[in-house]
């Protein structure tokens, strides 16, 4: 579905960078960049099942998946998009949202998701592939990352689509955040950035 490199914690300025490449059906109704009505989620948003490939959020939140490419999908699955707008909503921390999803992690197909805090430092990583093996989480420590349809940092070629859209997020130490997205609207390519600042929680 799509690529992802990113670093974290491994630059001094930027505690996060991510350079993100959406790959999918061209026919697949998609909505672009822009904060979602009624929620601090910024991100696009598949049209078909409602949930998102990457977004962040106002509160310095930010997730992102990638599905793991299998023959036999079971279609009563819950849609993988859901699991970025769960933890984007949520109060929980990347590790507890991590823990508490493996309890239910085979009612989805196959996937790998990311989830961070930039307050926080914290970044953690979950896949419920391969197949009858225990679901994995582990803290993604800090440094230069690749994720595709495989598991963190494993190489992979990449499948029969067509590039739907490309993303760009960078993170400030300071806070500013800045969300660069080139997408495919029917036949043209369009682009969009979104600058904002992250919010502090009020202790």
């Amino acid at each position: 579905m799509c690529i992802a490199a990113f670093a974290w914690q491994a630059h001094p300025l930027y505690p996060f960078l991510l350079l993100q490449n959406r790959d999918e059906y061209h026919n697949r109704p998609t909505e672009p960049l822009a904060w979602w009505e009624g929620c601090e989620i910024l991100g696009g948003r598949d049209e078909v099942a409602g949930g998102t490939w990457l977004a962040c959020s106002r509160g310095g939140r930010v997730a992102f998946i990638t599905n793991v490419l299998e023959l036999h999908a079971l279609p009563e699955a819950k849609s993988r998009g859901d699991l970025p707008v769960l933890f984007l909503e949520s109060t929980k921390t990347p590790k507890e949202f991590a823990a508490e999803l493996i309890k239910e992690a085979h009612q989805y197909n196959g996937f790998n998701l990311i989830v961070a805090d930039i307050s926080s430092k914290t970044m953690f990583y979950v896949s419920n592939r391969p197949k009858g093996e225990p679901t994995l989480m582990q803290e993604v420590s800090p440094g230069i990352h690749v994720l595709s349809n495989a598991k963190l940092d494993s190489p992979w070629h990449k499948g029969p689509y067509g590039t739907r859209s490309t993303a760009a997020l960078t993170i400030k130490a300071s806070g500013e955040v800045s969300f660069y997205e080139m997408h495919l609207d029917k036949d043209t390519w369009k682009e969009k950035t979104v600058n904002y600042h992250i919010q502090r929680l009020k202790s």
